[in-house]
């Protein structure tokens, strides 16, 4: 028989690692080593989270909305300013509520709502009675019958209200007089004439015999 060869015995892993080392050389492996460790540190250095600054780490002061202070309560009959507030009727320009200052007289408020109409007269109310906070002025037109009377706060009006001109707020201000009743004061004088009387003031839907008395002084027609 011929004389069969031995295979050869397989290297180790470390003896094949000696020889890849001796091939490659030991100085370029120590330089791909120290590429590889610069590489990551590069790449850790770059993806790393900044540091907060100094001045994050200092005290911050704030500062704080103090809460509104409430003003103090308006006194009996004049608001916190020293105002009173005024409703002015009848024959004079510009109707309505006014606020004037304390003290202040029915001439100023009636000059105040662009004084007295062609056919008011003014003269035959007390111009000079010092005006209380809630009080109503009224300017009766010439030649009507205006009982005298005191104008101050919750007094009785100076003049009688005339259901032919009043508005639904001159009306609601009556007493007994809501606000449905007083439009219906104005709806049916608007529908069927003006009343003739104030007993004529019977046809309007809500106003019976009492509440009839009880207004009888303070309207006119």
């Amino acid at each position: 028989m011929e004389n069969l060869q031995r295979p050869a015995a397989l290297r180790t892993v470390r003896g094949r690692a000696s020889d890849w080392v001796t091939w490659f050389g030991l100085g370029r492996l120590l330089a791909s080593a120290a590429a590889v460790v610069v590489v990551c540190a590069g790449a850790f250095w770059l993806t790393r989270a900044p540091q907060p600054p100094t001045e994050a780490a200092l005290p911050r002061a704030t500062t704080g909305t103090a809460p509104p202070t409430l003003p103090p309560p308006a006194p009996a009959g004049a608001d916190a300013a020293g105002r009173v507030t005024v409703h002015v009727t009848g024959a004079v320009a510009r109707p309505g509520v006014y606020e004037l200052p304390d003290g202040a007289r029915v001439q100023d408020v009636i000059e105040l709502a662009g004084g007295a109409t062609d056919d008011g007269d003014p003269d035959s109310i007390n111009l000079a009675a010092v005006l209380g906070d809630g009080a109503r002025v009224y300017v009766p037109v010439i030649g009507e019958d205006v009982p005298l009377a005191p104008v101050a706060g919750e007094s009785a009006p100076p003049g009688p209200v005339d259901v032919n001109r009043a508005s639904i707020a001159e009306l609601d201000s009556l007493p007994g007089v809501g606000p449905s009743t007083a439009a219906a004061i104005v709806t049916e004088r608007e529908r069927n004439g003006p009343f003739v009387s104030v007993d004529d003031l019977d046809r309007v839907p809500g106003i019976g015999p009492v509440k009839l008395d009880g207004l009888r002084e303070l309207v006119t027609t």
